[in-house]
């Protein structure tokens, strides 16, 4: 990246705080904003701090396929390449540094990328829906991503993803029942299809067919593949949870800002009630165990206090959240406007996300050595 600073990202010899036996990351849908993931990956990378297990969804479930599917030396090259080529057709040239050239060159970027599309991930169709054969993938949607099977065939090592050390799960909705599901490389072997059925969001991109079944966005459902993560958890676990859009934010002012606005809530207010449902558990587990350590020593052995002992278990979790704050130019359009220019800036936002929660770790580092469980927020402004 031109922007990098090679000082900055350079691999550290160990990782800057102890990691316990597991360290996820989990990757939410937000299309253009991913680039802040890729950002956020190459930072951690560059401390030290190695991937036991991915999560995705949308452009999360693709950062995720080209991290998993690489190996350590390639992933970051192999992320450059992918928003290197989806952003080659608005390339950054200078202007004015002040916020109103920002919004118009941004929501002009937006504007094209409806008219002609992304380079390697989707195109316009030739005519419209409305004129195709009615249940055929030309009337379920606006545009063709075909191009993004063949980008991931070019960066995605399909073998090392599905036989690697790497777990990886991806979030999607099946379109006739309406019911959520995670593809796992542990359970099935993945390939293109699975990602692209995690990032069609319609009507704009069509379902995608695997094994006789439809699938779309398994953001329409819930745009944070955490609660995955947190149920299939076996041992104790540090998450980074990249968030692309912020639950908190301003009192809109015009109409543009309210569908803004709207979409940060509708698109983060699940990751809220995933943290907030975990603690909550947590300390209940916590209460549990502490009445049965109490029991009588003739109680020990009854099935039912065995049986809710066993329940009562658990492993730490520290979430660790990375949440994109956009800049007061960037708007609704903000998830579809792949230029240059703003793909880098996403790129170095998740960077500088990672560095300024590293300069706070001693938290979260007393918290692994604890065996402790919280969620933070340690960039909040």
């Amino acid at each position: 990246m031109a922007d990098a600073d090679p000082a900055r990202l350079r691999r550290r010899a160990a990782p800057p705080m102890p990691l316990p036996d597991c360290v996820a990351l989990v990757l939410q849908g937000g299309g253009a904003l991913g680039a802040f993931q890729a950002g956020v990956y190459e930072a951690l990378d560059a401390q030290g701090i190695g991937v036991d297990r991915l999560a995705g969804i949308s452009i999360g479930a693709v950062n995720a396929a080209l991290i998993a599917g690489n190996p350590p030396e390639r992933r970051v090259e192999r992320l450059r390449s992918f928003w290197e080529r989806v952003s080659s057709w608005l390339p950054s040239f200078p202007i004015l540094d002040d916020p109103r050239t920002r919004e118009f060159v941004h929501e002009w970027s937006a504007g094209f990328v409806l008219l002609a599309g992304v380079p390697g991930f989707f195109a316009p169709r030739l005519l419209p829906p409305v004129f195709a054969a009615p249940g055929s993938p030309e009337a379920l949607s606006f545009y063709d991503s075909s191009a993004l099977a063949r980008t991931l065939d070019a960066l995605v090592d399909w073998d090392l993803l599905n036989d690697g050390p790497v777990t990886l799960s991806v979030g999607v909705v099946e379109v006739e029942s309406g019911n959520f599901h995670y593809f796992n490389n542990r359970r099935e072997r993945l390939d293109a299809r699975h990602i692209m059925a995690s990032g069609a969001l319609p009507p704009g991109l069509p379902p995608v067919e695997i094994d006789g079944k439809l699938y779309w966005d398994g953001g329409l459902v819930s745009n944070t593949p955490l609660q995955d993560v947190l149920d299939t958890q076996d041992r104790p676990m540090l998450v980074f949870q990249v968030d692309l859009f912020p639950a908190e934010g301003t009192v809109p002012r015009t109409m543009e800002h309210v569908v803004a606005r709207a979409k940060e809530i509708r698109f983060s207010s699940r990751t809220r009630a995933i943290n907030d449902q975990m603690l909550r558990l947590r300390k209940e587990r916590e209460l549990i165990r502490r009445v049965l350590d109490k029991l009588p020593d003739a109680l020990v052995d009854d099935p039912d206090v065995a049986a809710l002992r066993a329940r009562a278990q658990e492993f730490p979790v520290n979430v660790v959240q990375l949440i994109h704050r956009p800049a007061a130019w960037e708007g609704d359009s903000r998830d579809y406007e792949f230029s240059a220019r703003t793909m880098l800036e996403h790129w170095a936002a998740g960077q500088a996300a990672v560095t300024a929660t590293i300069d706070r770790a001693a938290l979260i580092t007393r918290n692994i050595e604890n065996g402790e469980t919280a969620a933070f927020d340690l960039t909040r402004r």
